[in-house]
C-alpha cells in the first residue's frame, strides 16, 4: 500500500497551515474516532495546525479471530512481549513515514509536525518517532506501550531525544495495563528522553480533563498563533 492509498480525514485550519498533528486511531477504530476532538480541543480559530485523522489497513487480526478490522498491525497474543506483531508495525512506520514526508512536500517541516496516537496507535506513535532520523515538535502516546515490551525499539534515533514526548494513561485500563504505560515512561526517563507521564482515573479511553491537558501541551510544542 501506498501513502496515496492510505485514506484519511484532513481537518485544515482557517488561516494557512505551518503545523500538522497527524493521529493515529486504535485497534478496530478509524481516523472518523478521534476527528470530533478538534472542535474540543479549543484551540481558536488563529492557529495554523493541520490535522491529519489516517486510516488503517483493513486486516484479520487474530486475537479476535481473524477477523477483519483496520489494525497497524495483527495482535498475536495479549502477552506484553508479543502482543505487536514486528513485521506489521514496520509496515505501518513505512505509511507513517510518507504520511510525514507528504506533509514535507506541502511545506510542514518536520520540526512542526506532532506524531500522536491513541493505544495500536500510541504504539507507533512511539515506534516511529523514536526511529525517525528528522526532529519532529512532538510525539504523544496515549493508553499504550512499546511494542518491544521492556525495550526501547531497535534502531534507536537521538535526534527527537530532547523533543516532548507526552504519555497518558488510565490508572483502570483493563486493555494495556497502566504498567506498560508506565514501563514505556520509565525505560525513556532512563535513556534521557524528554517525556512527560499523567496517569487519569479512567479506562482505555479519553477524558474532558485530558482533552484540556492535550490542547495545552500542543500549544506548547507547535507554532500556535505564529
Amino acid at each position: 500500500m501506498s501513502v496515496s492509498q492510505l485514506e484519511r480525514i484532513t481537518i485544515e485550519p482557517t488561516v494557512a497551515a505551518n503545523a500538522c498533528v497527524i493521529w493515529l486511531h486504535g485497534l478496530g477504530d478509524s481516523g472518523s474516532g478521534f476527528a470530533p476532538i478538534v472542535p474540543v480541543l479549543e484551540l481558536g480559530t488563529e492557529h495554523g495546525i493541520r490535522f491529519i485523522f489516517p486510516h488503517a489497513p483493513e486486516q484479520a487480526v487474530t486475537i479476535n479471530g481473524g477477523y477483519i478490522m483496520r489494525a497497524w498491525y495483527d495482535i498475536k497474543s495479549m502477552e506484553l512481549h508479543e502482543r505487536a506483531d514486528k513485521q506489521g508495525v514496520e509496515q505501518s512506520e513505512r505509511l507513517i513515514i510518507a504520511l510525514i514526508e507528504e506533509q514535507v512536500a506541502l511545506g510542514i517541516p518536520t520540526e512542526n509536525i506532532v506524531l500522536a496516537g491513541f493505544s495500536q496507535g500510541g504504539v507507533m506513535s512511539l515506534y516511529t518517532g523514536l526511529r525517525l532520523p528528522h526532529k519532529l515538535a512532538g510525539i504523544m502516546a496515549l493508553s499504550c506501550y512499546l511494542p518491544s515490551g521492556d525495550n526501547l525499539p531497535k534502531g534507536l534515533s537521538t535526534v527527537n531525544r530532547d523533543t516532548p514526548i507526552l504519555l497518558h494513561h488510565g490508572v483502570e485500563d483493563d486493555v494495556v495495563p497502566v504498567d506498560a504505560g508506565e514501563m514505556a515512561f520509565k525505560l525513556l526517563q532512563g535513556e534521557g528522553f524528554n517525556t512527560q507521564w499523567k496517569a487519569y482515573n479512567m479506562a482505555h479511553n479519553v477524558v474532558p480533563e485530558q482533552l484540556q491537558d492535550i490542547s495545552l501541551w500542543l500549544q506548547s510544542v507547535l507554532p500556535y498563533g505564529k
